[in-house]
């Protein structure tokens, strides 16, 4: 079952992972990537290129796992953070002690989505250890605040991004700033 934690910007709130354990940023792996729209491949999840981005992001986080990762973000956007959230799921299958984190910008961020998306999204949301909210309501900076607010607490951000302008590339260029160490997995490979 998972929890709410709600941040807000005295940040003074201690994160706890599963048992109370707290959340060690040395541990701690958050990803970053397109939505549907910016993929080659839309919403065809069947595309072989699709698929193939899948499989090595299966890669990515076992590799993650083997570097010492346990604990993982995701900010749950449809298309590649679906993914991501999909293959740590995986990873815990095999490793009961990872734990994944649903970093949620705001309560509305589902509300307009079709149907089939709200549902795979909530879905995994409730699969997930425990959630976080970012605040309540959208604002047009609720994204951003979200993508920093998992850079501020991970040492390593997965990205799959292909050179394009938006809130992908922010992160990857926040997160670089803030020098953690950043896997970009191209869309093209």
């Amino acid at each position: 079952m998972s929890h709410w934690i709600y941040y807000n910007e005295s940040r003074k709130r201690i994160r706890q992972g599963k048992e109370g354990r707290k959340l060690d940023r040395e541990r701690t792996c958050t990803f970053t990537g397109h939505r549907p729209e910016k993929l080659p491949w839309r919403d065809d999840e069947e595309d072989s290129r699709c698929l193939a981005l899948k499989a090595r992001l299966d890669e990515a986080v076992e590799e993650a796992y083997d570097r010492g990762k346990r604990h993982f973000m995701c900010g749950m956007a449809r298309g590649a953070d679906f993914y991501f959230c999909e293959a740590v799921l995986k990873l815990r299958e095999r490793h009961p002690e990872v734990t994944l984190e649903a970093v949620i910008p705001c309560e509305e961020q589902a509300a307009h989505w079709r149907e089939r998306e709200r549902e795979r999204y909530f879905t995994l949301v409730e699969r997930c250890d425990c959630e976080t909210m970012v605040q309540r309501h959208y604002d047009k900076g609720c994204m951003l605040r979200r993508n920093r607010y998992m850079v501020d607490r991970a040492s390593l951000l997965i990205a799959v991004y292909d050179g394009m302008l938006g809130g992908t590339m922010y992160t990857l260029t926040y997160a670089m700033r803030q020098g953690i160490d950043v896997e970009i997995l191209d869309i093209a490979e």
